[in-house]
């Protein structure tokens, strides 16, 4: 039976892991796994297939299963592969990556058992030793491939015996949320930032440039749902709301209160991830000493329309007729779909340019070369922003500030770029000046822009040395 089925383990396979990762292997755990179990399949195919053809048929079965089982999910990661930049790197980083992790595998064990099946039967001497040693440098290249994503990420040790310095995970309302908890003193007053894009994550950009922090406070920043570590939260998808976000923001400090014996914590929300901040601070005021804004949004479809006006005079200006064009036949967001977004998401940052010498941050891509992400999380990095995005973005467009928090019963500090983009910037100022709260404060730092905490870390630790004095009175 096994001989005339021998294909069938590949297809049972295919729909395993359809439905255990049809984003693919998202830690190292998955990946490990999806070597082994595939090599062990292609193995058993090609020993009862006794034919080389078997390193073809299995992998091919094996993805046409997995395809038909990706049909349940949503987002970019999953779908049709698209025709545009994001798209090139989502296709190579999701189905490139699985195949890389499974398909390839699967080939080499099947020509593993093809070959043991076959051991005896008359061939040329030549031709068998070709064989051997393209499957050996296929073999050398997987095992490389399985080694290298199979090393666990690590935050560098801060001294000192009462120090912490650690990456984990908390269960908040069954999902695992990754967190990065950095301080010199256990024993300091804790900071919980939640990072902007949908998506993202700001481990290293923590790391990097906010050491001053961590003498000062237990830093705490939290991968949102379906970012960085906490891509593989992502499904189901349906939850991905700003309610469930902001769920997830009070789950993880009442985690924190807990952990450190602390009443109450610091709330520290940049961009996106300041919209839920304000959210969880109006519903549960009583878990924070502070909120402190950087970057602060306030009506995502407002700023959106705004950066879309922008953009698309910038364009004109500087002869980019093909972007001009685009952005006319799209019309003003919102849009249904993330790639719908990508030529704001490309071009914003060069419409609001300014002189960026003498900041601290560097490169767009300074961040992700850190040992906080393991391999897969900086392969997923594109992925995880689009397939999160696709999924929240769309869900945040009803969310104004100016509406749903015209009053904070905490005392809220915010400290914003002199180079703000224009459709953050007019919107929050039209918010500060009606919030109501038991003391606000406003620092501008002329010189910064949207990632002013990473662009000029001295002064916004400046403001955090205030923030601790005048709370802690």
């Amino acid at each position: 039976m096994l001989r005339r089925m021998w294909w069938a383990p590949a297809a049972l396979w295919g729909i395993a892991a359809g439905a255990w990762m049809p984003r693919g292997p998202l830690t190292g755990a998955e990946a490990l796994w999806s070597v082994a179990l595939s090599a062990a399949v292609g193995g058993l195919a090609g020993w009862a297939s006794r034919s080389r053809w078997s390193m073809l048929v299995a992998p091919a079965v094996f993805l046409v299963a997995l395809e038909l089982l990706r049909l349940r999910v949503d987002g970019p990661s999953a779908d049709a592969p698209h025709a545009s930049v994001f798209g090139f790197i989502v296709l190579v980083a999701g189905r490139g990556v699985q195949a890389l992790l499974t398909a390839l595998p699967m080939a080499l064990g099947a020509a593993y058992g093809a070959g043991l099946a076959r051991r005896g039967t008359p061939g040329g001497r030549i031709s068998r030793y070709v064989r051997r040693a393209l499957t050996a440098v296929v073999a050398a290249a997987v095992v490389a491939a399985t080694v290298a994503v199979a090393v666990p990420a690590r935050t560098a040790p801060i001294p000192g015996a009462h120090s912490v310095a650690e990456l984990t995970h908390v269960e908040v309302g069954g999902h695992r949320l990754g967190l990065m908890i950095r301080g010199a003193d256990v024993s300091a007053p804790v900071l919980l930032f939640v990072p902007g894009a949908p998506g993202g994550s700001e481990f290293g950009g923590v790391r990097r440039h906010l050491a001053a922090l961590e003498r000062r406070f237990v830093v705490v920043t939290l991968d949102r749902r379906g970012g960085g570590s906490s891509y593989p939260a992502l499904d189901p998808t349906a939850t991905v709301t700003p309610g469930g976000e902001v769920d997830d923001i009070i789950g993880v400090s009442e985690h924190l209160r807990r952990r450190f014996g602390q009443e109450k914590i610091y709330l520290l929300g940049h961009s996106g991830g300041s919209i839920l901040g304000v959210l969880a601070a109006v519903r549960r005021p009583e878990l924070y000493r502070a909120y402190i804004g950087t970057g602060q949004g306030v009506d995502v479809r407002a700023s959106d329309g705004i950066g879309y006006a922008d953009v698309l005079a910038w364009a004109g200006v500087t002869g980019r007729d093909d972007l001009a064009r685009r952005l006319t036949a799209l019309g003003p967001p919102p849009y249904p779909d993330v790639y719908s977004y990508e030529p704001l998401m490309l071009y914003q940052n060069q419409a609001y340019d300014y002189d960026r010498s003498g900041l601290d941050e560097g490169d767009a891509f300074e961040n992700l070369d850190v040992e906080e992400f393991t391999l897969l999380e900086k392969a997923h990095t594109i992925n995880a922003l689009v397939d999160t995005w696709n999924a929240l973005y769309p869900r945040m467009q009803d969310v104004d500030l100016r509406r749903d928090a015209p009053r904070l019963r905490v005392p809220v500090y915010f400290v914003q770029g002199g180079h703000e983009m224009r459709g953050l910037a007019v919107l929050f100022e039209q918010w500060y000046a009606l919030l109501q709260a038991p003391a606000k404060s406003l620092t501008v730092v002329a010189d910064a822009g949207h990632r002013v905490m990473f662009e000029r870390p001295d002064r916004f630790a400046a403001v955090m040395d205030d923030v601790l004095t005048q709370t802690s009175r």
